[in-house]
């Protein structure tokens, strides 16, 4: 089975009905809420459930994919290993990922309607920053023969997965790969500045793609630490120097906030990519704890420190916030850019036996670390199988609620599409309009500004609204002089709700109320402004959302 993968979803209409100046108005938007990515890596699946790993939902034991897929998730990301056996065949372990293994997880995951992210480590196996080791038929080669081996290799695979029914939505060339690829022929960095052999390599491995039956699937490169705007500019600037066309498609980030910085640098940073380099990004790889217990006794990665580093408890619940928060950040990149998440490794729990490697592994990795499961207590399973509450983060997001939240409805106009404006007796109407210069989302923003003190306010209020939790917020940048600049929210059955909209930095900055606990039906939002002289303020991209 072949699908064209949708990547808008185009028009959506919105249940909710906001009352304009007295007229009911059903909102409509184009969003792409039904084609974000909501992404599993269950690399590890076959492994687990070959040693007598078992899934319930609801108490019920079940296929854990299905599982996955009827709690929202619509893609799968698979590793692939070239050949992940020593001399004598014994497997290397870690879900001794070869082409068997992940064409069969492919398989499952189509049977499902799900999409498929084939992620080519280009190792025998496990390839990150610090180990890009060459597969083992490949390591005499020269650098012209590793570069013909490397699109023959590409093509072959995918076309070999075509003639099982398999074409993947979505293609890796290499895995975290701020250091390069296949060292040393591909290493960069720590003290290599020259990006010519890497850039070659990667080239080869994409005309491989572009050549095969999965020409048209999207192409991502992927590094870790998504944090790290400096990492991303650094490494693509150089690969964009020596091949200013390469031909990828989305650039992949791996984000674990105990490790990769707040999620403050991160949106930072998938905005900033997205737009310098005309790329869409995804977050290939993230996780979080359920729990601070170990389910083997053998030791996590995640420990008690980490909690505080990240922000978030380590509960179920502590999870579903974090996740809640990096899809909110993701659906805020501008120009909708910011395609979705896969969350790494759901299904690896505790089963006896079920670790990162195998005594042939660690002998071919040339490591001493005895291998376990350090990752047990970040998947969305409990340690005997059951899906966590916190498995609702791969529902579908909902929709964004606000009419022309990006103000493109109109092109110049000071009353925008949507909105109710109000003006302090003696504010001119000039005090509000939507301009085209300096934008964060779209064509349009939204200014306020005048020569003189003026007050004003722009508001939607929404009636017949599910009760439940919505976030709120706006993209914004001001001067930071008002006496008073506040987003708001009230009338929604609690206290009204307000953030001040500050100067943080030169920059668009997000600014948001979260916990806005409806239980009436009833919602207003607005920004509103008390102004003196030449005060002025920059607005794009609102965004109401229901939570839980």
């Amino acid at each position: 089975m072949v699908r064209n993968w949708v990547r808008r979803t185009g028009i959506a209409a919105l249940a909710a009905v906001v009352l304009l100046g007295g007229q009911a108005v059903t909102p409509v938007t184009a969003a792409n809420e039904a084609s974000f990515i909501r992404g599993v890596d269950v690399s590890m699946l076959s492994m687990v459930e070959d040693l007598g790993g078992v899934y319930y939902d609801n108490g019920v034991a079940g296929d854990a994919l299905e599982i996955l897929h009827d709690h929202g998730a619509n893609f799968v990301r698979l590793k692939l290993w070239v050949d992940p056996y020593d001399a004598n065949g014994n497997p290397y372990g870690g879900g001794t990922n070869d082409y068997e293994t992940t064409l069969a997880l492919a398989k499952r995951a189509d049977a499902l309607g799900m999409g498929v992210l084939l992620n080519f480590h280009l190792s025998d196996w496990w390839a990150d920053p610090a180990k890009q080791i060459k597969p083992k038929a490949w390591s005499g080669l020269s650098y012209s023969s590793l570069r013909t081996t490397v699109f023959n290799y590409m093509k072959d695979t995918l076309n070999d997965f075509a003639a099982e029914g398999i074409i993947p939505e979505m293609v890796q060339v290499g895995n975290e790969i701020p250091t390069g690829i296949l060292h040393n022929d591909g290493k960069v960095g720590g003290g290599i500045t020259d990006f010519s052999n890497l850039a070659g390599l990667l080239e080869s491995g994409i005309n491989g793609v572009r050549a095969s039956a999965a020409a048209n699937t999207e192409i991502v490169l992927h590094l870790d630490h998504g944090g790290s705007y400096s990492l991303y500019r650094w490494w693509f600037d150089n690969v964009f120097a020596v091949k200013p066309n390469l031909d990828f498609d989305v650039i992949g980030l791996s984000f674990y906030p105990m490790w990769h910085g707040t999620m403050e640098e991160l949106e930072y940073n998938l905005n900033d990519i997205s737009k310098r380099y005309d790329k869409d990004v995804a977050i290939v790889e993230t996780a979080y704890a359920h729990t601070l217990a170990d389910g083997d006794g053998a030791g996590n990665v995640f420990i008690s420190g980490d909690e505080n580093i990240a922000g978030y408890p380590a509960t179920p619940q502590g999870q579903f916030q974090f996740m809640n928060e990096l899809e909110t950040i993701l659906l805020n990149v501008a120009n909708d850019r910011g395609r979705g998440f896969f969350y790494w490794e759901p299904t690896w729990t505790p089963v006896p036996g079920a670790v990162w490697g195998t005594a042939a592994g660690v002998a071919y990795a040339n490591d001493s670390v005895t291998p376990t499961n350090t990752w047990d207590n970040l998947t969305l399973f409990d340690f005997g199988g059951h899906a966590l509450p916190s498995m609702s983060v791969l529902n579908e997001p909902t929709a964004n609620r606000v009419v022309n939240p990006s103000f493109e409805a109109d092109g110049y106009t000071n009353t925008p599409s949507g909105w109710n404006v109000w003006l302090q007796s003696g504010t001119p109407a000039t005090a509000i309009k939507t301009e085209s210069s300096y934008v964060f989302d779209g064509s349009h923003k939204l200014t306020f500004w005048h020569p003189s003190s003026y007050s004003a306010s722009i508001y939607q209020t929404f009636s017949g609204l599910e009760n439940g939790t919505y976030s709120l917020s706006v993209w914004a940048m001001t001067n930071g002089d008002q006496n008073a600049l506040q987003l708001y929210a009230k009338h929604y059955g609690g206290p009204e709700k307000t953030k001040t909209i500050e100067t943080s930095d030169v920059n668009w900055n997000r600014f948001t109320i979260d916990n806005i606990q409806v239980t009436n039906g009833y919602l207003e939002i607005g920004i509103y402004t008390d102004a003196n002289a030449n005060d002025w303020v920059n607005l794009d991209k609102v965004t109401l959302r229901k939570v839980q």
